[in-house]
């Protein structure tokens, strides 16, 4: 990691997912919190245009596909190339698709589902571990879903992924025991975002119903802010694992729904 004399070094955060939503929320949030925020997604144009509105001494752009080893190893190279300590990573990228039985899923889908929530969790974790334990504070976000817990009809694919992730991130937690670095979940309930629901079913009709008559779903901002939370507590305080539903939520299966 470079370093200027006589400078004091930025803390780096970088944030996969970077490019809409959650992780779009959480990189300005990120900002305003003083980080220079490393915004990694596929969709470049997105990405230049958040680090243009930020400022080159709050942000950099870098375009990476967490399903691939190689694009995840340019994310870390570019990383490495700051001047500053990597003391955050935000594992954000992740999403659903379909809704198929298992009698009738989709292999293709689950497959994706898995490559994006966990391998892509693990690729970009094992890439910057190295510099979060040098940087002697580092934490590690993890950004789940209460699906981590829960399964429902339709969901196996995605629950399934989520379950895994969770294992991800509670035996890395084990295997860091002594070490300078926090591990964090966060396990969002309905977050109401523009492409969530719309990448999951392919069609705005049936990713608006998901939300329908619901007063308050929550939004990427609320997520945002309890990841910038949990990442700005004391290095001692780990929050291990922190469930945020909305208050029309009081369950996966119990959903106040107003009637129109």
């Amino acid at each position: 990691m470079r370093q200027d004399r006589g400078m004091v070094q930025k803390k780096i955060a970088v944030v996969t997912g970077a490019s809409s939503g959650i992780g779009a929320a959480t990189a300005r949030r990120l900002v305003a919190e003083g980080f220079h925020v490393v915004a990694a997604a596929r969709r470049a144009d997105r990405l230049e245009a958040f680090a243009k509105e930020s400022g080159a001494a709050s942000a950099t752009a870098v375009a990476c596909d967490i399903t691939s080893d190689e694009s995840v190893a340019g994310l870390a190279a570019a990383v490495a190339e700051l001047d500053g300590e990597v003391t955050l990573l935000v594992n954000n990228a992740g999403g659903a698709r379909g809704m198929d039985p298992v009698a009738g899923a989709s292999v293709d889908d689950w497959q994706w589902m898995y490559d994006v929530n966990v391998l892509g969790t693990l690729r970009v974790t094992k890439a910057l571990l190295p510099a979060l334990e040098a940087s002697g504070a580092g934490t590690v976000v993890t950004v789940g879903s209460t699906a981590a817990f829960t399964v429902y009809e339709g969901g196996a694919g995605y629950t399934a992924a989520k379950h895994a992730q969770t294992a991800l991130v509670g035996t890395l937690r084990l295997e860091l025991a002594g070490k300078p670095v926090r591990v964090v979940e966060i396990d969002p309930g309905m977050v109401r975002t523009e492409e969530f629901s719309l990448n999951r079913f392919g069609d705005a009709g049936r990713a608006d119903a998901v939300y329908a008559g619901v007063k308050e779903p929550l939004v990427a901002d609320d997520i945002a802010d309890c990841i910038a939370w949990a990442a700005t507590r004391p290095q001692h305080v780990n929050v291990d694992r922190l469930v945020v539903r909305p208050i029309a939520q009081a369950a996966q299966h119990k959903v106040v729904r107003e009637q129109s």
